[in-house]
């Protein structure tokens, strides 16, 4: 891929299919609070809850360093990065889905970096474009870095972005409108994501509506809370899901992936 060449979208990704992209949240990491070791049982677990969810029959993967907590606010340590690639590089050789990376809080470099070497689909940035107030203190985005270094390093890795991320509060004047409309815009990210306030908190129909309305043109993915009762509704909105709590053991992110909850949310949401 060189300048100018990339076009902002999923469907080359996920053709014709509002994709359901379904959480791997690793054990806790070399470096972090709760690390206990080995590394091996991180790796092992990321790879039984790809192929769980690809036998359940999700359209992608997400890695992320999920019990790594607390986070960074922005870069990340370099055993994190050596972990994460690892991680993806043992889900790649375990599924054929596309697969993606998050490297929380906010590490987009690292997350591109990722994708580059291992060769994955997308990435998802928390804060890409402008700033929010989180547990972290005060992240901004940086999407003249992260499209910078995709072109540089030659890849096309997808930019999955949230707009008004989870966990988090928008500075005073920040619409969820003009965020939007910023992200997708000026920070030509590839797909908007909407979550609710917090992890398993759902999205809200209003929020996901006002997201469509102003980018009508951006592929809109909902982000968290995603659960049966309200799937049939809240998809109709939007363009795609990423899922994670719904699908855990007894509904707990970071629990591993159960298969039967797996299984059973593919098979009511589909139906």
């Amino acid at each position: 891929m060189t300048g100018g060449e990339h076009v902002q979208g999923i469907a080359d990704v996920w053709p014709d299919k509002k994709p359901l992209i379904g959480m791997v949240h690793l054990l806790p990491l070399p470096g972090s609070p709760r690390w206990s070791g080995p590394t091996d049982a991180a790796l092992d677990r990321a790879a039984r809850d790809a192929h769980t969810l690809q036998e359940a029959g999700f359209d992608g993967v997400l890695v992320e360093n999920f019990l790594d907590v607390p986070f960074f606010a922005d870069s990340v340590p370099a055993e994190t990065v050596a972990a994460m690639t690892a991680a993806v590089l043992e889900v790649m050789a375990k599924v054929s889905l596309p697969i993606g990376v998050n490297v929380l809080r906010n590490d987009a470099a690292a997350a591109m970096a990722i994708a580059a070497v291992t060769g994955a689909a997308f990435i998802r940035v928390n804060v890409h474009t402008g700033s929010m107030y989180t547990d972290q203190g005060l992240i901004e985005g940086k999407a003249y870095d992260t499209l910078r270094r995709r072109s540089d390093l030659g890849v096309d890795v997808r930019v999955l972005a949230d707009v008004h991320v989870k966990h988090a509060s928008s500075p005073a004047g920040s619409t969820l409108s003009d965020a939007a409309a910023d992200t997708w815009h000026r920070g030509l990210a590839d797909a908007l994501i909407v979550s609710g306030p917090g992890t398993n908190r759902a999205a809200s129909a209003d929020d996901l509506r006002v997201v469509k309305d102003t980018v009508g043109g951006a592929p809109v993915l909902i982000g968290s809370g995603l659960a049966t009762e309200h799937a049939s509704e809240l998809l109709s909105l939007a363009d795609g899901a990423i899922v994670g709590s719904a699908i855990m053991n007894d509904g707990r992110p970071g629990a591993g992936v159960d298969p039967g909850r797996a299984a059973a949310f593919i098979g009511a949401v589909r139906s």
